[in-house]
């Protein structure tokens, strides 16, 4: 019976899964491995995403960069050892629009390790829309277990060195937006951009 239930599960997940992704647009849909070049106030950072393992949040995290809506957006929460997170809001903290939430694909083997990105979501596994994050450290606690974990969907090749400086960055509660963890000297993202197939930074 239970695997039966399983079975029934597993089909419901990726009848949704396909309905999801013929809502979206594909981007660069023969690199398995797109590059993303950011360019932030402290530095640059190539990620190089995996398709293959998380190719619903790649998507969509694509739509955002060649969208150009990651531009001019900050890094709002700091936690050394832990997380850099960003991609929501101005310098501003003005919200960026949001798409529709994605579908939670934390089991797809990726680790919550330093140097990966992340897809930042509330309780609710699947509410993840545009911010993500960088680990900053070992966050096994993020991966799936019992429960749904954060879905990994690439990672930090070039500039990990910059990641170390955003993360040991002076923080301070936020008073208009009631928060811990705000850099007190914005962290920037200047500009996100799709790099060709072929792109190796120099």
């Amino acid at each position: 019976m239970r695997t039966f239930i399983a079975i029934i599960f597993t089909v419901l997940n990726l009848i949704s899964i396909s309905s999801f992704a013929a809502k979206q647009k594909v981007i660069d849909p023969n690199n398995l491995y797109p590059q993303i070049k950011m360019e932030t106030s402290m530095g640059v950072i190539i990620v190089e995403l995996d398709r293959v393992k998380a190719p619903i949040a790649v998507n969509n995290f694509l739509h955002y960069v060649i969208s150009g809506q990651y531009n001019n957006t900050i890094f709002h929460r700091v936690v050394e050892d832990f997380v850099v997170q960003g991609g929501g809001y101005d310098a501003n903290f003005i919200p960026r629009k949001v798409g529709e939430p994605i579908i939670n694909e934390s089991g797809n083997g990726l680790k919550n390790s330093f140097g990966t990105i992340a897809m930042a979501r509330e309780n609710d596994p699947h509410s993840s829309t545009r911010q993500f994050y960088f680990n900053a450290g070992e966050n096994t606690n993020l991966d799936p277990g019992r429960n749904w974990g954060y879905t990994v969907f690439g990672s930090i090749t070039f500039g990990e060195e910059v990641l170390e400086k955003m993360a040991v960055a002076k923080t301070d509660f936020h008073e208009g937006q009631g928060w811990e963890d705000v850099p007190v000297e914005p962290i920037v993202l200047v500009k996100a951009t799709l790099m060709p197939s072929d792109y190796i930074h120099q």
